[in-house]
């Protein structure tokens, strides 16, 4: 098999174990069986355990940056863009993949290469929602990332909340819901009355 194709496959196949056990009950081994590889294939491509759950740990960063990013410029309607990036939110952790809880449960926080990436989802998509607050409110910087970290903090732990709740709310009417309450709050802020 090609090197990128295995990677990809050895990657495939530890998300899987670290979304089921944690990092610290993830094996090497249930990872090497996993793939279909012996663990000295693994370690060609990833040298240790913590190497291999950094790189899945900065893709799914990126990805729900990334699914942030793109609901923002989706549109240029205030409302509709709330919704979009709470449901970017609510799609992200409603995958079936379980990536999310990589970012938003890992329990490797102490680690600081770990503790770096899930601040950062919080802060680049913070800061992204930040500018477009500032540019449609007039307010001040240091307010506009207050409000986006709220923002931020409210999608993602209202989501894994929904993942983990059996409501009966379907993923649509709560990621509805809850853009509601965040478009009913933010649109307080308007740059004119």
């Amino acid at each position: 098999m090609p090197r990128k194709a295995r990677r990809i496959q050895l990657l495939e196949s530890a998300l899987e174990v670290f979304v089921a056990h944690g990092y610290h009950s993830a094996a090497m081994d249930e990872i090497a069986d996993r793939a279909g590889v012996s663990k000295p294939v693994l370690y060609q491509h990833f040298p240790g355990k913590l190497e291999l759950y950094l790189a899945l740990l900065d893709t799914a960063c990126d990805t729900i940056i990334e699914k942030c990013r793109l609901a923002l410029v989706s549109t240029e309607d205030n409302k509709e863009r709330v919704a979009a990036t709470i449901d970017a939110f609510y799609d992200y952790v409603g995958a079936e993949s379980g990536a999310f809880r990589l970012v938003f449960e890992s329990d490797l926080t102490n680690e600081p290469a770990v503790r770096e990436q899930v601040e950062r989802v919080t802060q680049e998509c913070a800061s992204l929602i930040a500018e477009v607050i500032h540019d449609d409110t007039g307010l001040p910087a240091a307010a506009s990332h207050l409000l986006a970290v709220s923002l931020v903090g409210m999608a993602q732990v209202s989501a894994r909340f929904w993942l983990n709740e059996s409501s009966g709310i379907s993923r649509d009417d709560a990621s509805m819901l809850i853009s509601s309450l965040a478009w009913r709050g933010i649109r307080g802020y308007p740059l004119t009355d």
